[in-house]
Order: C-alpha cells, then sequence, then structure tokens
C-alpha cells in the first residue's frame, strides 16, 4: 500500500485516464485534481471504520473465546439491524429566554 502519498493530476489526466486515478485511490493515495496549477478537488479513499469479521474473531480465538457462529449466525444479525430501522428523532430542544430577552 502506498498510504500518505499524495499525487498532483491535471482535470485532462483525470479525464484521460479516470481508472488509474480511482486504483490509485485504493491503494491509499490522495490526489489532487488541478486546474490551471489550481486545487479544484482532492480524491482519495474514505478512513474505515471497524474491523473486518475474521479481524474479530481472529482476535476472540487469540484470546480463548470459544464463541461458535453457527449458520444462522447472519440471519440473526440481519433480524435484529431490521427490528431497528425505525428513523431517529431526537426530542425538540425548548430554548429558556432569560428576563432579559
Amino acid at each position: 500500500m502506498i498510504g500518505g502519498m499524495t499525487v498532483h493530476v491535471t482535470e485532462a489526466e483525470l479525464a484521460r485516464d479516470v481508472h488509474a486515478i480511482l486504483a490509485k485511490g485504493r491503494q491509499g493515495v490522495e490526489v489532487v485534481i488541478e486546474q490551471d496549477s489550481l486545487p479544484v478537488a482532492v480524491f482519495k479513499a474514505p478512513q474505515v471504520k471497524g474491523r473486518r469479521i475474521s479481524e474479530v474473531i481472529a482476535a476472540l480465538e487469540a484470546n480463548g473465546a470459544n464463541a461458535v457462529l453457527d449458520e444462522d449466525f447472519a440471519g440473526d444479525v440481519e433480524a435484529g439491524i431490521n427490528a431497528h430501522r425505525e428513523p431517529w428523532n431526537p426530542p425538540s430542544v425548548s430554548f429558556i429566554r432569560s428576563a432579559g430577552d
């Protein structure tokens, strides 16, 4: 991986070979797209949050966990997620005015 590297390309270079620019992003390269030598956009891969399930399982095994994921596990997780898909409606905030307002 080439993470942390930045390259500059013109809009013409981007238009000519967008696949190469996307490949750079997948490698962790930040791409600054320029028009008339001025930066107009920055392309980079999104930061991935969390861990892959394979990493979680490896960490559990390394710590001696003996849980077994059966064939219904994925369905159970999906059902749990679907059961809580209601929109988030936070309580409204009331503003208290002081006597001088």
